[in-house]
């Protein structure tokens, strides 16, 4: 039968290898009681559970979980590393990193640490750190004195590891080789990608090396191939908008686009619509760079610059391949915005991002790249923009009474409750804990289309679009009367400008 097992206390130092527990089913955890259990998958042989029972070297009762929830913590269990330790070894054993190139293989498994070189053991006890964590990127920064390596969670940069400078052409060597890249060229960037397990996660690591004034800046972004996303009604849209944006995914043919700076979230919304129409009656086809995620049902395409494999050239290609829907990662040059403009004309579904500030810019924008205002006006159904903000920590936020100054940057009445982070272990002393999405839509209607074709500013298209929707900033306010984030939080990286009081 199964059982609950707490799986945020392992144990410091393990009785069973990682190599036993991966090959047998079988690990050492603390049950919910707080006593040691044998937590074992379904199909765990007798054998096994004896000889771990004798390893363990004391009564244990045995506790059967589901596959997914020992995956979970078999990595768990095995992914603790003490950062500092690692680093002054790697201090002490410096290596030709060279030589390991030709024998790497291309998929390695961080927690079978057969390989104990003290470099590895600091790159992997770094991954190891960065996943747990939930870190989206990992930045190694070289300066005169120190390295630098920083972890970027729930979009801020956090420093974890100050290491001497001494080390940083040892371990950018090193990832380098992991990622196939030429370690004896460090006058040029450089990309490139590394595959690798923790327990029975499969990780994608992307590379990036940048040279600068005291060696190469390092940047990997981690990406876990099996992640599923997150379906429409798990982004943070309120009800009605939600019910706009579906309407408009039910249409059959226009462009859908998303707009944002890096990193707000842009991706994982079309991978949420995505998945929403990928329902085995279409022919849904993408063009990424890269793709980040695998969805099953769906066709996705690389964009490869080297083999002239572009944007425009996917796209291109992909509308001879009888697509319902075609989804662009990116609209960068105005080749791919025509094609984009005639796949809509045409009677294609046409979902893409544009790097713009707001969700009328990208009008602008695509006037900018050439598009006819007339071609706009009749294929472009609905403009999202969005932004990610840092949630508050639900077991340590404080409410508190904002000054009225505070209730004007955001416009709210004066009096309104607003929240606070404070910090507690569960969020690391942080005060946050995951992220919110904020955002504003456009949708296209008979008066928008006119003001398009007739070449209308910004201004005059954003007072009438947003007459009776939210802007981005009062989609923040809500946030921050819902206690979910705090007012700091918002006008980060919403506009700080005045609106009618809420």
């Amino acid at each position: 039968m199964d059982t609950e097992i707490a799986p945020d206390l392992p144990p410091a130092s393990p009785p069973l290898s990682y190599a036993f527990a991966r090959m047998h089913g079988i690990v050492v955890a603390e049950g919910a009681s707080g006593i040691p259990v044998l937590a074992h998958r379904p199909g765990a042989a007798r054998e096994a559970l004896l000889e771990a029972r004798r390893a363990f070297g004391a009564p244990i009762r045995p506790e059967q979980m589901s596959a997914d929830a020992f995956s979970n913590l078999v990595a768990k269990t095995y992914s603790q590393s003490d950062l500092t330790s690692s680093a002054d070894a790697a201090i002490g054993d410096p290596q030709d990193l060279s030589q390991l190139a030709s024998g790497l293989p291309k998929t390695s498994d961080l927690l079978d640490d057969a390989d104990d070189a003290p470099v590895i053991r600091l790159i992997n006890g770094i991954l190891q750190e960065a996943i747990r964590s939930r870190a989206s990127d990992i930045h190694v920064e070289p300066y005169e004195e120190r390295l630098s390596v920083r972890f970027r969670i729930d979009g801020t940069l956090t420093e974890k590891l100050s290491l001497p400078a001494r080390l940083a052409p040892v371990l950018v060597s090193r990832v380098k080789v992991m990622a196939r890249l030429d370690i004896a060229n460090k006058r040029i960037p450089q990309d490139g990608r590394f595959s690798l397990n923790l327990g029975e996660r499969q990780i994608d690591v992307r590379v990036s090396t940048l040279p600068a004034r005291h060696g190469e800046r390092l940047v990997m972004r981690i990406l876990e191939k099996d992640s599923q996303g997150i379906g429409l009604s798990e982004l943070g849209m309120d009800a009605a908008m939600l019910t706009d944006f579906q309407s408009m995914l039910a249409r059959p043919n226009g462009i859908i686009l998303v707009t944002g700076p890096t990193g707000s979230g842009k991706t994982t919304t079309l991978y949420g619509a995505l998945s929403t129409l990928n329902d085995g009656t279409r022919n849904v086809l993408t063009v990424e760079d890269p793709v980040e995620y695998a969805l099953d049902g769906i066709g996705q395409t690389q964009v490869n610059d080297k083999v002239g494999m572009s944007f425009a050239a996917g796209l291109r290609a992909i509308l001879r391949q009888d697509p319902d829907v075609v989804m662009v990662g990116e609209i960068r040059d105005p080749e791919t915005a025509e094609i984009a403009v005639q796949a809509a004309l045409t009677g294609h579904l046409v979902l893409s991002t544009v790097h713009t500030n707001s969700a009328v810019a990208a009008i602008a924008r695509l006037r900018d790249m050439g598009v006819e205002p007339f071609l706009l006006s009749s294929t472009v159904t609905a403009l999202v923009a969005q932004r990610l903000v840092r949630r508050l920590c639900d077991h340590c936020k404080t409410p508190y009474t904002p000054t009225p100054s505070e209730c004007a940057e955001l416009g709210v009445k004066a009096g309104a409750t607003f929240h606070k982070p404070v910090g507690c272990m569960q969020c690391q002393n942080i005060g946050y804990q995951g992220r919110l999405g904020l955002y504003e839509m456009v949708i296209n209607d008979d008066t928008l289309r006119q003001m398009i074709h007739d070449g209308a500013s910004d201004t005059d298209m954003s007072a009438y679009a947003f007459a009776n929707r939210h802007t981005l900033l009062q989609s923040g306010a809500d946030a921050v009367l819902e206690g979910a984030t705090s007012s700091e939080e918002v006008l980060r990286v919403c506009s700080a400008k005045t609106t009618d009081a809420i």
